[in-house]
């Protein structure tokens, strides 16, 4: 194990030199008055606190140390030692080697980081050892205290049997289900028929989605029995089960409770959570549109009740299901800090980990129940390194080539702990980032997100920022009518992308034909200067073609300053701009409206790729004569994907289910890919034999590796 101290001079020569972007950030979100930036200094609380966790909560938590005076201490594996939270905190360890195994969850490892840097508390964030009750135990033994509720609580309530039990008792709704282990594949299947289908079945311990499966058969149920287990083993080493029935089409909506040391509680109102994919968020907002103030407070009141029967001290999550008719039933409850806190700070104007260390050091808490405010509207994407046409997300790893966050934007938050050449490896979460808006009204928090995500600049990584514009501009979106099935309703067949209409597709062509004429009239220019200064002056009217997609489109484009008027597929566009061929960013006012717009790449052949409305288009603009020639061009034969199996993502060989010869059926099992603790069944495609098999348990393949090969 490695520990290494920064000097305070050598502390502030880093941030003010290399790492300026990272300390701008915070002093950002802290301007924005997102949460309160006000502390009692003469409120005493802890010298040192060592952050159990990485990445943006790992940041989100230094910050406020920082905010409080408290000096911070991280903890990372040896491929995070140049990490974001690394270089925040005053202090930092190697705990060990990338997987979690070996390091986030090396309690031995973490405990010796403690020791060695008189660390007197410990934030665990969320996941890793956040709900962990033998580390809550072992830090009580060393006098060390844990920022979070006690054992009793997490004991209770981070067992989902037992938590069931005892919201029952506390008159909280439950759902209907089994409330004991399910001990094997056939158990689940009895258990799921008495139930009567659909049913869910999840790992007792843990959350996060991982570990969840919803069966409507029983062979689904079997199946989801082996994957369920298999992911809560690998993510919480508990693989214990239980089932209770589904409901259909509910809707995902929590209560954030804080409570202290002293039998006082309070409910910070409510988190639409519906937006899911996976079991897993992808955009929640406060408050939620369904809500009226009598079923809000009866929620809001049951949580509490909750609260109180296990001792609960700390900020902690009551989770929900709600159905159409507003009947809500109790799902589990987080031991921790949620990962979409933000937006309940944006809308109470409280600091949530300023509230945790101070009921952490046995300060009653500050306020009661009817000073809990719900001021504006506040919404957060969750921005992840993931393929979003790949199951609403697959994995992506790779480096940040480029990475700029939208901060120039006014209320504005972004929760991140990466910078511009960090890795997205396959050992951890791929969440980039945490985006949040704020605004008076829901419809501005919502204008001020989209503008967020047009100004989101990442590149390097696969990212899933075209799902979640399309999902924030929905109609149903905007109108409310959401549920935990949204994803699967709207995108059926999958996401695909913006669909282009008419005059969407118009703005993309003559934007592109634009970019393509000023690319070239810069290339006839050194310094500013022609070329050659016998060439005549300079062209103002061009003939050009697009390709975009299956479609070739002729377009006429007339020049006059940094004007363009663009006559494309039946229409005329006024394209103007500065033309900043250098930027990341391309703002345009297109027919006199603003636009941000992203040239992703562009090459000497016409290709052109922009990223308009939140999704990446190809377009190839070429000359009349070119376009013309071009057609002579052979077409490159698409492979047979039939047959062959490719990995979809980066990730490591689980399990591999054929040999070579045998025969196998359409959408058989021929293996298991895992990514970031998620288990991936992939199947055949067709009935073949199995001609080659490429790959086995153990190892690591990346996306687009070939798996097996078919006959």
């Amino acid at each position: 194990m490695a520990a290494y101290r920064l000097s305070p001079s050598l502390h502030r020569l880093l941030f003010a030199g290399k790492y300026a972007a990272f300390q701008s950030r915070c002093c950002t979100l802290h301007c924005k008055t997102q949460y309160s930036t006000v502390y009692n200094h003469d409120e005493k609380t802890f010298d040192k606190i060592l952050i159990a966790n990485r990445g943006e909560i790992a940041c989100r938590v230094i910050k406020t140390c920082k905010k409080m005076g408290i000096k911070s201490v991280a903890v990372h594996s040896d491929v995070d030692s140049s990490a974001v939270h690394v270089k925040m905190a005053d202090e930092a360890v190697c705990v060990g080697p990338a997987p979690t195994s070996k390091s986030y969850l090396n309690m031995d490892a973490i405990m010796d980081a403690i020791r060695s840097t008189g660390a007197q508390a410990v934030h665990p964030g969320y996941g890793f050892l956040s709900e962990n009750k033998e580390f809550a135990k072992r830090l009580a033994a060393e006098g060390v205290t844990f920022i979070g509720p006690d054992t009793h609580a997490i004991m209770a309530m981070g067992d989902k049997i037992e938590s069931k039990l005892i919201a029952k008792a506390a008159k909280v709704n439950t759902i209907p289900g089994f409330d004991g282990v399910v001990e094997t594949a056939e158990d689940a299947v009895k258990i799921a028929q008495e139930i009567g289908y659909p049913v869910m079945i999840k790992a007792s311990a843990g959350g996060g989605g991982k570990g969840m499966r919803i069966a409507w058969n029983d062979e689904e149920t079997r199946e989801g029995f082996r994957f369920s287990s298999q992911e809560a083993a690998s993510s919480f080493g508990d693989d214990r089960l239980l089932i209770e029935k589904f409901i259909d089409n509910p809707r995902h909506i929590e209560i954030q409770v804080l409570a202290d040391k002293h039998g006082n509680a309070l409910w910070l109102n409510e988190r639409e959570c519906s937006i899911q994919r996976r079991n897993q968020k992808v955009v929640e907002e406060a408050p939620s549109t369904f809500l009226d103030s009598v079923t809000r407070r009866a929620m809001g009141e049951q949580a509490v009740q909750l609260a109180k029967a296990v001792q609960y001290s700390s900020a902690g999550t009551v989770e929900f299901l709600v159905d159409s008719k507003k009947n809500f039933f109790f799902l589990e409850m987080n031991t921790r800090l949620q990962v979409e806190h933000p937006i309940t700070e944006c809308i109470t104007g409280l600091d949530l980990v300023e509230q945790m260390i101070r009921v952490a050091k046995g300060y009653k808490l500050l306020h009661k129940q009817e000073d809990i405010p719900i001021n504006g509207w506040a919404i957060e994407s969750r921005v992840y390194a993931e393929d979003p046409y790949k199951s609403f997300g697959l994995p992506s790893i790779g480096r940040l080539s480029q990475y700029q966050e939208p901060l120039n934007l006014s209320n504005v938050r972004v929760d991140s702990g990466i910078q511009e050449g960090s890795d997205i490896s396959i050992y951890y979460d791929p969440m980039i980032s945490k985006l949040v808006t704020y605004g008076a009204t829901r419809a501005e928090a919502l204008s001020r997100m989209e503008d967020a995500l047009d100004n989101y600049v990442i590149r390097g990584v696969t990212h899933n920022i075209p799902l979640l514009r399309e999902i924030i501009t929905h109609p149903r979106f905007i109108s409310g009518d959401i549920s935990t099935n949204f994803l699967p309703e709207v995108y059926p067949d999958g996401f695909k992308g913006h669909q282009l209409e008419v005059g969407n597709r118009r703005e993309l062509l003559a934007s592109a034909a634009a970019l393509y004429i000023t690319a070239q009239l810069r290339s006839q220019k050194v310094l500013g200067n022609l070329r050659v200064s016998s060439t005549p002056v300079e062209c103002t009217h061009w003939e050009l073609c697009a390709e975009l997609g299956e479609g070739l489109y002729s377009m006429e484009v007339t020049k006059s300053g940094n004007v363009y008027i663009v006559e494309v597929d039946g229409g005329k566009v006024e394209v103007s701009g500065q033309w900043n061929l250098a930027s990341t960013l391309l703002p345009l006012t297109i027919n006199g409206t603003d636009k941000m717009l992203q040239c992703l790449s562009r090459d000497a052949s016409g290709q052109i790729v922009l990223q308009y409305l939140g999704t990446s288009f190809k377009v190839r603009v070429l000359s009349k004569l070119a376009a013309e020639l071009n057609s002579y061009m052979p077409e490159k034969v698409a492979e047979d994907t039939s047959s062959i199996l490719r990995s979809p993502m980066p990730g490591s060989v689980v399990a591999v289910s054929v040999k070579p010869g045998d025969t196998v059926a359409e959408g058989q099992e021929i293996c298991v890919i895992e990514a970031m603790k998620m288990q991936n069944s992939l199947t055949a495609a067709k009935q073949a034999k199995v001609k080659k098999v490429h790959c086995k348990p153990g190892e690591t393949v990346g996306e687009g590796d070939l798996l097996v090969e078919l006959e």
